[in-house]
């Protein structure tokens, strides 16, 4: 993977995205050195402008970003880095820079809650608890709440459906986390079915 840091005087545009929910955390600027270090110590660093100098985010907040994975964009002069977020992005305390609401990619926000409830040491977790008992339990319950939502579906209570149906999706995330398997896995089988 070549970055073409000449085209722009050395510094190269950095979009900063979180690794699960997608959602564009914040834009900076790498030289050569920040993007080695960077891959090196596993935290984003950027080049300051204003600084004249290397600065890792978080390094006085604590809020890193921790790299997960890049790509460059076809004109190899744009990089994009997916990131886990330890805090907000935002000096303003946001989640991200570009004000978008925390909302977006829920999803995957429970299923990392999930996964820091199955392994605190919390004794009234419930989704602890519940997956100290096994998979024959937690498919158990996946399939009680299906038979509940099918139920739901056929009457004309709807606030009822919703409810049943977000049982079964947290409990379906609860089954995946148990089976080593993550939303991205059943997202990459989706989307090869499109191929198809």
């Amino acid at each position: 993977m070549k970055i073409d840091f000449d085209k722009s005087n050395g510094l190269v545009p950095v979009i900063i995205q979180h690794v699960n929910t997608l959602q564009v955390l914040m834009l900076g600027y790498m030289n050569e050195e920040a993007l080695n270090k960077t891959l090196e110590e596993g935290k984003v660093t950027f080049y300051s402008r204003s600084k004249k100098g290397l600065w890792t985010k978080g390094e006085k907040s604590g809020n890193y970003l921790l790299f997960q994975e890049m790509m460059v964009d076809c004109d190899q002069d744009t990089i994009l880095i997916k990131a886990i977020p330890l805090g907000p992005t935002c000096h303003t305390l946001a989640t991200s820079c570009f004000g978008e609401p925390d909302a977006a990619g829920f999803i995957y926000a429970l299923q990392e809650t999930i996964s820091d409830r199955i392994n605190s040491n919390n004794v009234d977790s419930y989704t602890r608890s519940l997956v100290a008992q096994g998979i024959a339990k937690i498919a158990q319950k996946v399939g009680e709440e299906a038979v509940e939502l099918v139920i739901e579906a056929m009457q004309n209570e709807q606030d009822r459906f919703k409810d049943e149906a977000a049982d079964l999706l947290f409990h379906l995330l609860v089954l995946l986390r148990a089976k080593s398997t993550r939303l991205q896995d059943i997202e990459s089988v989706l989307r090869s079915r499109m191929k198809a």
